[in-house]
């Protein structure tokens, strides 16, 4: 048996021992349990512009079906032959195409090279809208060109408002490809100045109504809930490639309850942008994302699954997804999961991916009334350069939204809206730069559990701080970290199997407090 590390205990209610059965439920027996650190990727190899002609087979450890990219009639038409013309609004023109290709079964409706202005376009069955190289489409800022309102849901509840300025709904084997740009609602314009900034959604959104009396378009000045860029909702086969977004008033690409979902290749730029989050995965399943690069003004890639009580009436989970050869270059979070999580989000497989200057690297967010939560979440072969935490669990979040719900303390009774997090693998994991190895902010009433971290070399500021865990292990890593102190509280059944912990003084300091059989060290000698 290995050496116990060397540990220095601030307060310690005792060590912790557990069976082999505890640890070997965290080991799944599939081609992800092997060290495979030198084959993480490096920024070069990931994103955009490594986009290659074909979609390889899908890989996951759990039951995933393959896509492919789909097949439109040959049927094609310029925007141009049905009247558009640059320096004038041409959104009739782009609907009128898409509408006669759509009517006549189907094909590829093109804008070409130029630039051209539009208001929300709605995509219709059969039909690519495809924007050649040198193509630039610009969208109106104005609340008048988004109307009428539709049907869409807007941060995890249901609503009629301005849906996107690229918009479909209940439509199949619909597209958007090309290397054009599209280019958001002007920042001086009436959507942005009219959007509601004030309230969180809920409060905001009478939920007592039918999502068909919750109306908000803009009328006399009255605000509205700001179109997202590109969201189909209630749609199969969908398929997004090779273009790039800029300038979005909200979320940028958010496919809401659909199935089949291909997202390749894209390029998005929102740094700066509130709520600017770059690809947004809602409440839909069999999803695949492959070789995009993200900047963004929030978080870049986030799954989510509706918000609160009506994400519970509504109950529609966020699952078989698989992201794979992306890069995220900054945002406030690389993969976040939440922190709208009601559905519940599951089999999330994000694997082969670089974070480049992002916040935290893995990220995790929910909320006491948010509901659902997440689990069987795998991460394999990520390469993280980071401002914040490796590994991030926020699960409370903070009053602004929660109000006393975000306080730690009293422990609530477990009732409908009370998320879960659990069943969480990240293997093959590489951390050049982090301000956090791990920080978990958890539930005391429903802790984070049966997490494993395996193969990992880390280098952090500070090691592991965390509340409201039952059962955390890593297992076979490489820690260093300028603070030696493994902060725990409220929490139980934390493994440290085979792990070089490399801190000042060659000494590991715990402090707990509130914790039962808190953590159980068998480790590789410490360095410094």
């Amino acid at each position: 048996m290995n050496n116990f590390a060397d540990v220095s205990l601030k307060r310690y209610l005792g060590l912790a021992f557990f069976s082999i059965f505890l640890i070997s439920c965290y080991v799944r027996k599939d081609k992800t349990s092997i060290n495979q650190l030198d084959s993480v990727p490096f920024k070069e190899q990931v994103g955009a512009l490594k986009l290659p002609l074909e979609i390889a087979p899908i890989e996951a450890p759990f039951q995933m079906q393959q896509l492919k990219r789909p097949v439109f009639p040959a049927l094609t038409k310029l925007i141009t032959a049905s009247g558009a013309r640059e320096g004038i609004i041409v959104t009739e023109e782009i609907q009128k195409t898409i509408d006669e290709l759509n009517a006549k079964g189907g094909g590829i409706a093109v804008i070409p090279k130029g630039k051209w202005q539009t208001g929300r376009i709605v995509l219709k069955s059969n039909v690519n809208l495809h924007l050649e190289d040198g193509a630039e489409l610009y969208f109106s800022g104005e609340v008048k060109d988004y109307l009428p309102a539709v049907f869409t849901r807007n941060e995890g509840i249901e609503v009629m408002s301005l849906g996107a300025c690229i918009y479909a709904n209940g439509q199949e084997n619909i597209a958007l490809t090309g290397k054009g740009r599209l280019i958001g609602p002007a920042k001086e314009g009436s959507v942005r100045k009219q959007t509601m900034t004030t309230q969180v959604i809920e409060e905001f959104v009478d939920l007592s109504k039918p999502v068909s009396e919750r109306v908000y378009e803009g009328k006399n000045g009255s605000p509205v809930l700001p179109p997202m860029f590109i969201s189909p909702i209630n749609c199969k086969n969908v398929f997004i490639e090779g273009v790039s977004l800029e300038n979005t008033a909200f979320w940028n690409i958010v496919p809401v309850y659909c199935e089949n979902v291909i997202i390749r290749g894209i390029t998005v730029n929102s740094v700066g942008i509130p709520r600017g989050d770059g690809i947004d995965i809602e409440s839909s399943r069999n999803v695949l994302i492959e070789y995009s690069t993200l900047s963004s003004g929030d978080d870049c890639f986030t799954i989510k699954a509706g918000r609160g009580e009506d994400g519970v009436r509504v109950n529609k989970a966020s699952e078989n997804i698989v992201i794979r050869y992306c890069l995220a270059r900054e945002g406030h979070g690389a993969i976040t999961v939440g922190s709208e999580t009601a559905g519940m989000i599951r089999n999330l497989y994000v694997h082969d991916c670089v974070f480049e200057e992002t916040g935290s690297g893995i990220r995790f967010k929910t909320r006491r009334p948010r509901g659902g939560g997440a689990e069987n979440i795998h991460y394999n072969r990520i390469r993280m350069n980071l401002t914040g935490s490796a590994f991030n669990w926020d699960m409370l979040g903070s009053a602004q939204h929660v109000g006393e719900l975000a306080d730690r303390l009293p422990v609530r009774p477990i009732n409908s809206l009370t998320p879960v997090f659990k069943n969480i693998v990240a293997r093959n994991i590489v951390v050049e730069r982090s301000s956090q190895f791990v920080k978990v902010s958890g539930i005391p009433e429903s802790p984070l559990s049966n997490v494993l971290i395996e193969y990992a070399d880390i280098k952090s500021d500070k090691l592991f701080a965390a509340s409201d865990i039952n059962g955390f292990i890593v297992k076979s890593a490489r820690v260093e970290a300028d603070d030696p102190i493994i902060s725990l509280l409220g929490s139980r059944k934390l493994i440290f199997e085979e792990v070089e912990f490399i801190v000042p003084g060659n000494r590991l300091e715990l402090s707990v407090a509130s914790s039962e059989e808190p953590v159980f060290i068998k480790s590789k000698k410490n360095k410094r």
